[in-house]
């Protein structure tokens, strides 16, 4: 059962989402269209410990390769929380760090606590992270809003340095930059807790989160940044995903890019 501090109802209305083929998807496309779909950032708050999370974290896989939204580039990031992990089994993919951050959304939200699984769209936007209803009118809403263009590139591949860029735009004033890498392609087996017995596939695990910097007065931002990939990650299901924020938690620019491969491509 999910660990709800808030009390949480489930709609379970049916998703009438687009198939598509998972590179399409990742691209956002949709079929024809007069304008580049809008980067839409979608945060899962996960648990291996919790019963409730493996239909969300299935519907994050779908998001992120089989299905779209029209009009949105939807960027899937899966941020494993760690209050569950002293029920029988410690989640391998846990951090203090994103359950700070769920944290941090419920009080500015006004809620105050924290549950699994959760989904929030664009920072503003949460519900149960299986509510697929729920997902796509909120994803739909948050492409209808314009955001101000990321643009990453890589200088390098064995040792990965980024490049940060955001031309000046009202939006993102007053904007942290943060940065996540995350890691596709991962299952675990789990061998205790709620969940015991079961293999749970996971898409998007955020490996690293951490604000990189502030815009500029105009909104502006550069940085040329070294980013350290563990060796242990599988290098090529990795994506550097940037996004601006505001200090209510509004996304307002976002942008992401794959991983270099050792070739330097």
């Amino acid at each position: 059962m999910a660990r709800v501090l808030a009390a949480a109802g489930l709609g379970a209305g049916a998703l009438a989402f687009t198939a598509l083929s998972p590179r399409a998807a990742a691209l956002g496309q949709s079929g024809p269209q007069a304008t580049p779909p809008v980067p839409v950032v979608v945060e899962l708050f996960t648990s291996e410990g919790c019963s409730s999370c493996p239909p969300a974290d299935a519907f994050l896989i779908d998001l992120a390769t089989k299905v779209a939204v029209p009009g949105a580039r939807v960027i899937t990031l899966s941020e494993h929380v760690d209050y569950w992990d002293h029920d029988g089994w410690r989640d391998p993919f846990s951090s203090a760090s994103f359950t700070a951050r769920q944290t941090a959304y419920a009080d500015r939200g006004g809620a105050g606590d924290v549950y699994t699984p959760e989904m929030i769209v664009d920072g503003e936007t949460a519900f149960i992270g299986s509510d697929r209803a729920a997902a796509r009118t909120a994803i739909i809403k948050a492409a209808s809003k314009p955001k101000a263009p990321v643009a990453l590139a890589w200088s390098s591949a064995a040792s990965p340095t980024a490049s940060i860029d955001i031309a000046p735009n009202a939006a993102t004033r007053r904007a942290s930059i943060v940065m996540a890498i995350t890691e596709d392609g991962l299952r675990s087996s789990v061998r205790g807790g709620e969940n015991a017995g079961r293999t749970i596939a996971h898409t998007s695990v955020t490996r690293r989160l951490s604000v990189v910097g502030q815009t500029s007065a105009d909104g502006s931002f550069h940085l040329e940044l070294p980013v350290k990939i563990d060796p242990g990650w599988n290098r090529p299901a990795l994506r550097l995903v940037v996004f601006a924020q505001l200090s209510r938690h509004q996304i307002t620019a976002a942008g992401a890019i794959d991983a270099p491969n050792a070739a330097g491509k």
